[in-house]
Parts: C-alpha cells; sequence; structure tokens
C-alpha cells in the first residue's frame, strides 16, 4: 500500500524543506492589554480578555486590588466580585474592594474583564483566558503578571532585581520571622536612600508587593526613615489610598 504523506528527504544540511503551516488563528500579545485601535487591528470585534482570580478573604490580595485600580487609570475593565459557597461570609468591605460597580456599556466595550471571586483557597489563584491558560497560584506571581499587561520592559538586569523584591516581600516581608522582617527593612531603608523607588525611579510591582506586605504585618508605623517616606510616596498615589480604607 502506498504512503498516505511523502515527505521529503533530508539533504545536505538536514533541514527539512517543506513549508510548515502557520497557525490558524493569530494570538494576541499578552503583555499589553489591546487598546481599540489595536483590537480593530487584528479584527477582534467583541472580544474581552478576562482575568478571574480566586481569592481567600482571611487573608485579601491587597496587592491584586493596588493594580487593578492602576489598571483601571489605563483601560476600561469591566470589574466584578463574587462569592463562592465555600465562604459563609465576607466582609463588606471586602465585598466592594471595586467600588460600586455599574455596567453602564455593553460588553464588548471594554478592555478587559477582571473578576474576583473570595473563595476558600490555601493561596491566591488567577486565568487568563480561562479556556486556554493554566492558573497562575500565589500573590507576588499574579501581581507580576498583571502588571505586565502596562507593557513596560525592563533589561535583565532591572527585571531580576524586580523579582528578587517581590519575592522578598511575599516569603520574608509578609510571611518571614519577625528577624527576616528586620532585615528586609533595612535593605529597603538602603536601597530607598539611592533611589525614589525600590527598583530605579518609577513605581514597580516590587513597591505594590512590598508596600502592601508592610500594611499586612503591622510592621508600616515602625519602619526606618527612607521606608516611611517612600510609603507616603505609593499613599499619595489613589490606588494605594483606596486599598488602605480596606483595612480599616
Amino acid at each position: 500500500m502506498p504512503a498516505m504523506y511523502k515527505v521529503r528527504p533530508l539533504h545536505g544540511t538536514g533541514v527539512l524543506a517543506e513549508h510548515l503551516p502557520t497557525c490558524m488563528y493569530p494570538l494576541p500579545n499578552l503583555h499589553r492589554a489591546p487598546g481599540p485601535a489595536q483590537a480593530a487591528a487584528h479584527g477582534d470585534y467583541g472580544a474581552l480578555k478576562d482575568v478571574v482570580i480566586n481569592a481567600n478573604p482571611s487573608v485579601p490580595p491587597l496587592s491584586l486590588l493596588v493594580i487593578h485600580s492602576l489598571l483601571c487609570e489605563r483601560y476600561k475593565i469591566l470589574s466584578a466580585v463574587h462569592t463562592h459557597s465555600s465562604v459563609k461570609s465576607v466582609p463588606e468591605n471586602l465585598l466592594k474592594c471595586f467600588g460600586e460597580q455599574t455596567k453602564k456599556q455593553p460588553r464588548h466595550a471594554y478592555q478587559l474583564g477582571f473578576t474576583l471571586i473570595w473563595k476558600d483557597v490555601p493561596k491566591p489563584q488567577m486565568k487568563f483566558s480561562i479556556q486556554t491558560m493554566c492558573p497562575i497560584e500565589g500573590e507576588g506571581n499574579i501581581a507580576r503578571f498583571l502588571f505586565s499587561l502596562f507593557g513596560q520592559k525592563y533589561n535583565a538586569v532591572t527585571s531580576t532585581l524586580i523579582d528578587s523584591w517581590v519575592d522578598t516581600a511575599i516569603f520574608q516581608l509578609k510571611e518571614g520571622s519577625s528577624k527576616e522582617r528586620g532585615a528586609v527593612l533595612r535593605s529597603m531603608n538602603a536601597a530607598l536612600g539611592k533611589s525614589s523607588w525600590l527598583v530605579g525611579n518609577e513605581l514597580t510591582v516590587a513597591d505594590v508587593v512590598a508596600w502592601c506586605a508592610l500594611q499586612q504585618t503591622g510592621t508600616a508605623n515602625s519602619a526606618p526613615a527612607n521606608v516611611q517616606k517612600w510609603m507616603k510616596s505609593c499613599e499619595n498615589l489613589a490606588p494605594f489610598s483606596s486599598v488602605m480604607k480596606l483595612l480599616k
């Protein structure tokens, strides 16, 4: 029986000289939320990219709420908060952590859907593009992803420093011992003596996660001078000040 498919034999350099098919559906760049112009260019009419996050109300992921507010300053976001049946009750302030949400426009008029589900989970979980993407776990990892939607480009050194501060904030400042927290605060004080923000001269996800960790551990008031000054710089930004209200 003759073969159903014929494959051209390999010659010379060993490269198969066949044209491979391209992907049937072009994939959008996930590192930047597409605006109306980009959506139109790709024929992406009516498509809404969805972020769905499960989080435990006993340990609210403050950094994700800050980043949500920052994203709202740049993109048109359809936000929603729900409560899973695994949770008996959620404080009123957490149910309204996105403010009063009223859907005034059709779904396709928004650039990003952001749904927070209060659920009994050990750590925050996120899905972006529900059908195709594996969940991302952990507040630090989700914060990194969400912040990447702003589209900033960093060199390798800066990216490494940002990642290091995020991990330090989560595992030592937020979850570590008092000795570890003291060491982190001293490192932060030294870094903030050289620049306005933890990494360079602009706000990064490292600042967001570290500020939130300080708020949740109750060590903000005992922080050294440079850290106190930096915290005030954060709180002068509306997304941080709005989250502070949730702590009262």
